[in-house]
């Protein structure tokens, strides 16, 4: 699979959506689409969880006052 960026995988699984609403593929095809996008969410709640981590741990960091940075 290709590398994706959050953005980019989740435009792919919209797409891919569109593609199997369409019933236009035959069963092997659709598998191999389905497969795909089932990856690519898989990636997608990765990055998200990775994403919500980060911002718990930078809201647990304490406040620097504005005086001490200059």
């Amino acid at each position: 699979m290709e590398q994706y960026t959050l953005d980019t995988a989740m435009r792919r699984v919209a797409e891919i959506t569109q593609l199997l609403e369409q019933n236009t593929y035959d069963l092997e095809m659709s598998m191999k689409l389905y497969e795909e996008g089932v990856h690519l969410i898989s990636f997608c709640n990765t990055a998200l969880n990775n994403a919500r981590q980060r911002i718990t741990e930078l809201s647990a960091l304490p406040e620097e006052d504005e005086t001490d940075v200059q």
